[in-house]
């Protein structure tokens, strides 16, 4: 599937001279990042839409810090799926509480699917391709998702500045069913309509490893405690520092849960400055499994962190976990992951009264699968398919990937996200392009 990209940046229509040594002014009150997008792919059509965030800085005091910031976000394709997303973070207000609330509707008709298990579940490109012989449809590999998301998250203080304790709440809906062919087909004629034939969602109900009664989604109400020790120099960016977080969550049937478990997420972030204020190395590792019950299919992708970085936190594969490798491509009842970046801003002006940075950064990314699920896997057959097609049991190993990014930076916190990654290993894809924001972690 081809994606065309467009990107357009308010805060970087021109260009101006400038000087690496005038110092950052700093900011007051209310302050503003504006990115208008544009992006069309084959199947979805084309997606338009805008976000924008809103900082407050108050007397400025604090600056790069900020008092308040606002999230908006609304964009969608032509044929259907979108980000409705309103997202609020402050430390002011509830004084000594960082409050974080998230309220999201994410509807996709083309969500990734491949499986469990990484490696032991099979991925034929040829499938996915029109141009070959052995093409079945562009969709094989899809179903339809839509998910609603409120989320409030909490964080205070435990010993003094560096130790916090984290709480939260976050529900979740999700609705999935086989993509719509009958839309995605509007407008097509030829051989550019997708055939109507069972996708991998479709043949994985029909051989009950997705039963009856997850097969259409269902609700999850999640209540996470944690434990969090922070000195980072800078949250946006740190050059210094270390983040490192334990965090278990649990979705119990008192609160409406359809089916209950626990899950743990233990993650480390480390920051070095190689080059004062110019050049650092920072690297994330991060290990989740479950501890008890059974987790519904549809919430397995979810990657559990005291505070999510963008409109999703879901892998592994894609933009926010192994760039270059296909999303979702990783899934299972466990999985470590990691990344190492070294990030350099290579350029600082002002421009219209406001700071910026471009920064550069060189990355590689990888992840594996350490808890499998579901041990029917052990004798695993499709129908009347040969089970080769979609099986390999006992060939999950580490997951690579590795690229570069370029990152646009405005008073510290808008910040741009370009990462070009390529995966190691055929068997994952091919590469990716991923226009966001933030950095990683």
């Amino acid at each position: 599937m081809k994606r065309i990209l467009f990107l357009f940046a308010f805060s970087l229509m021109f260009i101006p001279v400038f000087s690496q040594d005038k110092e950052e002014v700093a900011k007051e009150g209310w302050n503003f990042g504006a990115l208008p997008t544009i992006t069309f792919d084959t199947d979805l059509g084309f997606q338009y839409g805008a976000l924008v965030n809103l900082y407050n800085y108050g007397d400025g005091s604090n600056y790069p810090n900020y008092n308040h910031s606002l999230y908006f976000e609304v964009s969608r394709f032509t044929k259907g799926s979108g980000i409705n997303r309103f997202y609020y973070d402050s430390d002011e207000l509830i004084k000594g509480l960082q409050t974080s609330v998230d309220i999201s509707y994410l509807s996709d008709q083309a969500y990734d699917f491949y499986g469990f298990n990484g490696y032991d579940a099979v991925v034929n490109p040829d499938w996915v391709d029109d141009t070959s012989p052995d093409y079945v449809s562009r969709m094989f590999y899809k179903y339809d998702r839509k998910m609603f998301r409120f989320k409030v998250d909490l964080l205070g203080k435990l010993s003094g500045e560096k130790l916090k304790w984290a709480a939260g709440i976050n529900f979740l809906n999700f609705k999935v069913a086989p993509v719509n062919l009958d839309k995605l087909n509007d407008g097509k004629e030829g051989d550019d309509l997708l055939p109507d034939v069972d996708g991998l969602y479709d043949k994985y109900i029909a051989n009950n490893i997705i039963s009856e009664e997850e097969a259409d989604g269902g609700f999850v109400p999640v209540l996470k405690a944690g434990l969090v020790y922070d000195t980072r120099d800078n949250r946006p960016n740190p050059m210094k520092g270390i983040w490192t977080e334990a965090v278990l969550i649990g979705a119990p049937g008192f609160i409406g849960a359809e089916t209950s478990f626990t899950k743990l997420s233990l993650t480390h972030r480390q920051y070095f400055t190689i080059i004062p204020n110019n050049l650092s190395l920072a690297y994330r590792l991060a290990y989740q499994t479950t501890l008890s019950g059974h987790v519904p299919y549809y919430y397995q992708s979810q990657v559990i962190t005291s505070v999510m970085k963008g409109a999703s936190s879901e892998g592994l594969g894609g933009a926010k976990s192994l760039r270059g490798v296909r999303r979702n491509r990783i899934v299972g009842d466990g999985f470590f992951y990691g990344n190492i970046e070294a990030r350099w801003k290579f350029v600082r002006f002002q421009f219209i009264n406001n700071n910026f940075y471009l920064g550069l950064n060189a990355f590689m990314d990888f992840g594996q699968v350490t808890k499998k699920i579901d041990a029917s896997f052990n004798n695993p057959s499709i129908s009347s398919d040969d089970p080769v097609d979609y099986f390999d049991i006992g060939s999950e190993q580490m997951h690579i990937s590795y690229g570069a990014g370029l990152r646009i930076v405005m008073n510290q916190n808008f910040i741009i996200a370009i990462d070009y990654g390529v995966a190691a290993d055929e068997r994952d894809g091919d590469s990716g392009l991923y226009i966001g924001l933030n950095y990683l972690f």
